[in-house]
């Protein structure tokens, strides 16, 4: 038993806020996972969706599947009506290209920032520094089974470690970004998700930090998280088989034959499948929408030509090109991206055809 010492020293309540929650302006209660599945439940017809395209993912990656991943959409989701009107556009062409390829929406909730910025429709869905998180929650699930019921698949980033247990069950395809592509919590959290995920190469271009990724999220994990009551949990994982790498660029583009030779390279030392997504936008544009165009075009070249590696690719595309910064009172341009500055529609549809074409190409050259 541990020896107490009993001094004459009237007790007095410690007083904690001395040491704990110093720099804590406050602290606002949070809905749980479950409670906003039970408001907004996943209907059958979206399940069935969600299922079937994830699995559709996995046999584009175990190589049964010869169509081209293409993950296009905003940058980041601002407004929930521009973003089913691009969706609606969007499902004409998935329709129209369901053979050569697999398209995924781009809704992206979760925005990384250097240093501070808007972070998202979530964290921010007013864009006014009002922060109100629970509304941002309903929001963006209110926003994917919508997109489920006009018939597309849905691909986010995952960035927050306790959103995914709100929205992930609508997910067909997740990304961890470049600046989280190091982080174990992320690769434990990719080592239990029920969707195919990208890793995204390091900002500064390097690859290996992508393929020990891949290989820490398909081993199994222990990690502590919140149950979709809101419970504090250890959680253990089984481990994710359907992961692969993103090309982003870094300090310079890396999508050429010769950067695609280098990352397989490095997975096939590292015992994994030689894959990858490329994505036309980020360091790969230099940072200029347009540029995404003839990325595109050049990676299309390389599909045509036979290049069964590469197995998707990435666009960040809007209703309109460009991109606005949010100004406190001044009106927002419609289907104009407050984030990365993206193609538009009309820009896009064109690029869209040309992978397709690419896919018809190559499947041209492979004998069966």
């Amino acid at each position: 038993m541990p020896h107490h010492v009993h001094t004459a020293t009237p007790l007095s309540t410690h007083d904690t806020t001395r040491v704990d929650d110093l720099r804590i302006g406050a602290v606002r209660p949070l809905i749980t996972p479950a409670l906003l599945q039970e408001w907004l439940p996943t209907p059958p017809a979206a399940q069935a969706l969600v299922e079937g395209s994830r699995a559709a993912l996995s046999r584009v990656l175990h190589g049964q599947d010869d169509r081209l991943i293409v993950v296009v959409g905003p940058c980041s989701i601002h407004d929930h009506d521009q973003a089913m009107a691009y969706a609606q556009r969007l499902k004409e062409q998935a329709e129209a290209l369901k053979h050569e390829l697999l398209l995924v929406m781009r809704v992206y909730f979760e925005k990384p920032r250097t240093t501070v910025g808007w972070k998202g429709y979530i964290n921010d869905p007013h864009l006014d520094g009002s922060f109100a998180i629970n509304e941002g929650l309903e929001l963006a699930r209110q926003l994917l089974l919508d997109v489920l019921a006009a018939g597309l698949p849905v691909g986010t980033e995952f960035l927050d470690l306790l959103s995914p247990q709100f929205i992930s069950d609508l997910v067909s395809w997740g990304a961890i970004g470049a600046r989280t592509t190091e982080s174990q919590s992320h690769r434990q959290l990719a080592s239990g998700l029920s969707c195919p995920v990208g890793f995204k190469n390091g900002t500064d271009g390097g690859i290996k930090v992508a393929s020990d990724a891949i290989q820490a999220a398909q081993a199994p994990h222990a990690f502590m998280g919140m149950t979709k009551m809101g419970q504090a949990a250890i959680f253990e994982t089984r481990g994710n088989a359907d992961c692969h790498v993103i090309l982003r660029g870094g300090k310079a583009p890396n999508y050429s034959k010769a950067d695609v030779d280098a990352a397989c390279a490095l997975l096939r030392a590292a015992g994994l499948r030689e894959q990858v997504m490329i994505d036309v936008s980020h360091a790969n544009s230099s940072k200029q929408h347009r540029k995404q165009i003839e990325v595109a075009a050049e990676v299309a070249q390389q599909i045509a030509a036979g290049d069964a590696r590469i197995t998707g690719l990435m666009i960040e595309s809007h209703l309109n090109e460009g991109r606005q910064d949010i100004v406190p009172g001044q009106p927002l341009q419609a289907g104009v991206s407050v984030t990365d500055a993206c193609i538009g529609w009309e820009q896009t549809v064109p690029v869209l055809q040309g992978l397709a074409a690419a896919v018809r190409a190559r499947r041209a050259l492979t004998p069966g």
